[in-house]
């Protein structure tokens, strides 16, 4: 029980650091152009983040029964993956680096796992076939495919719809085109937030309703009163409201506390924006952050958004990229997975120890 806590403990403060740590997903555009200020783009992103994590619940059931075996997940080992994606966001959230809250989470897991089945890899369900969807599941097409596939989708698609934009608004004054997205910016990186809420609340969802199973499985709740028989969950069959509820304000509440290393780093460091550039990279990125979420792909929306503003500043020229600081993001993205997978298996070791 004591572990049990540790976990909602470990739960609510990695969605919160999740929040800040990705709250310049949503707003780091409409900040540099000037659109809004940085409170009122942060209460923003706070009020469609919550929004959005209680839309849908696909990437929670991917997170929870999609990713490893059942059989060798307890409390100790969704404590050690929380643990684990939770220090690697502490840690690229003091170098400004905008990395994956999503693969952290997934690595930790992984590892944490791999370390309780006695290095049994697997463990680890690679691929599967779901007979009743017809869809592929498992790490490989819901996590390594999408890690690859994403930044280029966001670059191409960011570098189209800017395009696009060019062609129709080529004769039009820059006075008129920045106040007109000026406004429709605000609503690009409300949808952006939204689609922010509805792909990284979930994961945390999924991590709760998961352990609630484990606990109810192994016999925890046996002697707790009835005022509370809410926590009991003999299947992941679905999530529970109060979870939901609890992770959207959660993550809500991260997203006020603002994340200003890599809202500069992603708003400024990256490539100079005006409001038509802010609106083509977030409706890029909200787009397919979106089809992400409906399959039930817990997608690195900081992967999607990075690499559309990349995209729509190429569009100027290549060298208004600043690729040095590309080049130190792409390293955190690839060294995510395989480092917090390390720290999972290690502390499991280390407690079992």
């Amino acid at each position: 029980m004591i572990l049990l806590i540790l976990v909602f403990i470990a739960a609510i403060a990695f969605e919160f650091i999740n929040g800040f740590h990705d709250t310049a997903n949503s707003i780091a555009t409409v900040v540099s152009t000037r659109v809004l200020t940085p409170r009122r783009a942060i209460l923003l992103a706070a009020f469609f983040n919550l929004a959005g994590a209680m839309a849908g619940t696909a990437v929670a059931a991917t997170i929870g029964k999609g990713l490893v075996d059942s059989h060798f997940v307890t409390i100790e080992v969704i404590l050690y993956g929380l643990l684990s994606g939770i220090i690697w966001n502490l840690i690229t959230w003091r170098f400004g680096l905008p990395s994956s809250s999503s693969h952290a989470l997934i690595g930790g897991l992984c590892g944490a796992a791999l370390a309780n089945a006695a290095n049994n890899w697997s463990v680890i369900i690679w691929e599967s076939h779901n007979p009743v969807t017809g869809a592929y599941e498992g790490v490989i097409p819901k996590v390594v495919i999408p890690m690859f596939i994403s930044p280029v989708f966001g670059l191409v698609m960011g570098f189209l719809v800017m395009g696009v934009l060019f062609f129709f608004l080529r004769k039009v004054r820059p006075l008129v085109i920045n106040r007109t997205f000026g406004k429709l910016q605000i609503l690009s990186a409300s949808w952006m937030a939204f689609s922010h809420g509805t792909n990284d609340a979930q994961k945390t969802m999924g991590i709760i309703t998961l352990a609630l199973v484990t606990a109810t499985q192994s016999g925890i709740f046996d002697q707790l009163p009835g005022f509370l028989s809410f926590l009991h969950l003999d299947t992941f069959a679905a999530i529970p409201l109060w979870v939901k509820i609890t992770c959207a304000l959660t993550m809500a509440s991260g997203t006020a506390a603002g994340g200003w290393r890599i809202i500069r780093t992603l708003g400024h460091k990256m490539v100079k924006l005006q409001p038509i550039h802010g609106f083509a990279a977030e409706t890029a990125a909200a787009s397919i952050i979106q089809l992400a979420s409906h399959w039930g792909i817990p997608l690195s929306t900081t992967h999607v958004i990075s690499s559309a503003i990349m995209g729509v500043g190429a569009t100027k020229r290549l060298n208004a990229v600043k690729w040095t600081v590309v080049r130190s993001m792409v390293f955190a993205w690839v060294l995510t997975l395989p480092v917090t997978a390390v720290f999972g298996y290690l502390l499991t070791k280390l407690f079992h120890t």
